[in-house]
């Protein structure tokens, strides 16, 4: 049976991207997130992303800010200035937690802000909640 908080939701179609330079943080989200039935993804870098995302468009992005090369920050500029990607939502999921890293991330597009160590419970309200945005849209 599907948790009470998507049983109206049919997620089976939908693509999430989790974008994380730390494999453990990959392993734990794909843990917390198991319980969905979505197809969850992940990249490593912020090239990959751009790389994947390229290929085939996520419905949702969860993003990791601090990444070398292409960091989180530059993912969202360049998706949000990007005609073809610019309607992704996009969960930043970080260390940086001072409120000028928030207020930066929620300026260059972000639809949610998630402060690691992540609480499982907030990722799944936020998951949720960019669904029912989605589905909203459609």
């Amino acid at each position: 049976m599907a948790p009470y908080y998507t049983q109206e939701l049919d997620l089976s179609k939908y693509t999430v991207l989790a974008v994380d330079d730390i494999q453990l943080n990959l392993l734990l989200l794909k843990k917390m997130l198991s319980k969905f039935n979505f197809t969850l993804q992940t990249a490593s870098s912020g090239q990959q992303t751009l790389d994947m995302i390229a290929e085939k468009k996520p419905d949702l992005i969860l993003l990791d800010l601090m990444m070398p090369g292409i960091d989180g920050f530059e993912v969202i500029q360049r998706l949000r200035a990007n005609p073809e990607t610019q309607d992704i939502h996009i969960i930043i999921l970080s260390a940086l937690n001072s409120h000028e890293d928030i207020v930066k991330g929620f300026k260059l597009g972000a639809n949610d802000f998630i402060t690691k160590p992540i609480i499982m419970e907030k990722l799944f309200n936020s998951v949720i909640t960019q669904f029912k945005l989605i589905e909203a849209k459609q």
